[in-house]
């Protein structure tokens, strides 16, 4: 029992740390000076079309799309499958349950390392720049000022509606899945980052894409990043070619 308190007490500590490093890095901004290419990131309710959009900008501008690439590169550096990374992308673990998997699982990697590999990749993304990085709170991570930050919406009966007719589920079945992606991206950013993923000045640009297609929402967005940075970077006149 005195070692299982004792190991708790270790993880709960080093995430504690964790978390006053990740929130003196927002503060000091990373040394944005460091930052000289813009990057875009695009948070999303499920059922919004929020991934399909990010694809899309980053189609138009030409920029890397970072997505899944990410569960691949953590599984790379930290020696797991890429499948057990997966199963903790924009999740987040209880010290009782990580304790347990220690014990049980051979390939278990703690929160605090995934945290601490997931951060390090996203900050590393958005110094690279040119890049729309898909989720994961990277908007409460990365200098604002150096980016452009995304939220795409959408009213609960349309996102449900969505899920019905591009998934196949049903509607008891699309409730039940969104409200579990929904509760499992709000706990990740507010036990990870400390925020709230719903908090309205966290974000350039909201968008509502109840009346919006695709390519219109994208637009929208391009136009967003276009005005925040076409006075700030010397890639005007290529932005506004595009």
């Amino acid at each position: 029992m005195k070692d299982y308190l004792t190991q708790t007490l270790n993880r709960a500590f080093g995430l504690f740390n964790l978390k006053k490093k990740v929130a003196k890095a927002i503060r000091d901004d990373y040394q944005e000076s460091l930052f000289v290419k813009p990057f875009i990131t695009v948070a999303r309710e499920p059922g919004s079309g929020g991934a399909v959009i990010a694809k899309a900008v980053a189609d138009r501008l030409g920029f890397e799309l970072v997505d899944k690439q990410i569960v691949e590169e953590i599984a790379r550096s930290v020696k797991r499958r890429k499948e057990v990374i997966a199963s903790l992308d924009e999740k987040t673990r209880g010290a009782v349950e990580d304790l347990l998997d220690s014990v049980l699982d051979p390939e278990y990697i703690n929160e605090e390392k995934y945290i601490s590999e997931l951060f390090k990749l996203i900050i590393a993304y958005a110094h690279k720049g040119n890049v729309v990085i898909l989720g994961r709170g990277a908007n409460f991570i990365t200098p604002f000022a150096k980016g452009l930050h995304v939220n795409i919406v959408a009213p609960y009966v349309v996102r449900v509606q969505r899920a019905m007719d591009f998934e196949g589920l049903s509607r008891e079945k699309a409730k039940e899945v969104i409200a579990k992606v929904e509760k499992e991206r709000s706990d990740f950013v507010k036990k990870y980052i400390n925020n709230d993923i719903k908090k309205r000045n966290a974000y350039d640009l909201t968008l509502n894409t109840t009346y919006f297609r695709i390519d219109e929402a994208a637009s929208v967005v391009i136009e967003a990043f276009k005005q925040k940075f076409s006075r700030s970077y010397k890639t005007k006149a290529k932005l506004l070619a595009r």
